[in-house]
């Protein structure tokens, strides 16, 4: 197993930290905005650790969307690359931990219709995309 190295952002280390150690029961909200995340485990495209990321919990079925927003910033957040690398994770929804594989979405209709999904599920998406010359990423991991 590789070893896990924790976010240099301390309030992503605390969240996953008290998400995991809770089973769920805490931590499942982001920051003070009562909106649900889960917590994606994945492995690190140069180091080869394990990585994990809280992110918006936004369902599409039996499948969750991943979006790359990092708050509109003009580069990717990090975890984008370690998913283009190695698709395998691991998704926490509360206490469920569930194997998934991702994938990237480039079919225009089926990007529109997730990137719609997850401006729904958390507004400030579509915010970022305005503040940000880069097409915001957008993921589906499904089950294996």
């Amino acid at each position: 197993m590789a070893e896990y190295i924790p976010s240099p952002v301390a309030w992503v280390r605390e969240q996953v930290e008290l998400y995991e150690r809770t089973s769920g029961a805490e931590g499942t909200t982001l920051r003070d905005t009562g909106l649900p995340v889960i917590i994606v485990t994945n492995k690190g495209n140069k180091t080869g650790a394990v990585r994990k990321t809280p992110l918006m919990r936004v369902k599409d079925g039996d499948s969750y969307v991943l979006v790359g927003s990092m708050g509109g910033a003009p580069k990717n957040p990090v975890w984008v690359y370690n998913l283009r690398e190695n698709p395998e994770v691991e998704i926490r929804d509360k206490a469920e931990v569930t194997p998934m594989r991702v994938r990237e979405v480039n079919d225009d209709a089926e990007r529109a219709r997730l990137w719609d999904l997850s401006v729904a599920a958390f507004k400030p998406y579509a915010d970022y995309q305005q503040r940000t010359s880069r097409k915001i990423p957008v993921f589906v991991a499904e089950p294996t």
